[in-house]
């Protein structure tokens, strides 16, 4: 039912999505959502075209104004993903959450509403960082860090959510501490 499929190259072992139909004519308001409840599967090749799907049409329907329209239909699947607690799980959603709020101008102002939905779950995991001292921590490079990600988001969130963003990200996150001074 989804205009992709993975493509197979044997010659350097990485799979790619293409897809049959051109992404900047595609239905965001059917597409988008369905990619981002994909971001929840866990089993290959799923995950996979869930997360390719949801940042290819970010960042071509972000340009074209398309994401913006669509962003109360994917608050649902976004906080779903969040409730799974997994870690894995947690990160992608970061990942694919800083990649919308980038995305476009309004997007940032956009999520502001949904505070109260969505960083519940941040409130949990916003202590989850690592002090291993004078070691390395591979999860830093990989992005796997959480506690990192959380801040990482929570400060794209205040920069881009307008003047209401950090009221209310301190309301949800009293640890919080502002990143604009």
């Amino acid at each position: 039912d989804l205009p992709m499929k993975i493509l197979h190259l044997p010659q350097n072992g990485m799979n790619q999505v293409t897809w049959s139909v051109e992404v900047d004519k595609l239905d965001y308001h059917h597409y988008l959502p369905i990619f981002f409840d994909g971001i929840r599967e866990t089993e290959e090749p799923y995950r996979t075209l869930a997360l390719r799907g949801v940042h290819q049409l970010i960042d071509r329907g972000g340009r074209l104004g398309k994401v913006l329209p669509v962003v109360p239909q994917l608050i649902i699947p976004i906080k779903t993903a969040l409730n799974t607690r997994d870690p894995a799980i947690i990160c992608e959603t970061l990942e694919c959450l800083k990649r919308l709020v980038r995305c476009g101008d309004l997007i940032g102002e956009a999520l502001v509403p949904y505070y109260r939905q969505l960083l519940p779950v941040f409130n949990l995991f916003v202590a989850n960082r690592i002090n291993i001292g004078d070691q390395i921590d591979y999860a830093q490079r990989k992005k796997e860090n959480l506690g990192d990600l959380i801040m990482e988001t929570l400060e794209l969130l205040e920069k881009y959510g307008g003047e209401d963003a950090f009221i209310n990200i301190k309301y949800m996150i009293p640890t919080y501490e502002s990143s604009m001074m």
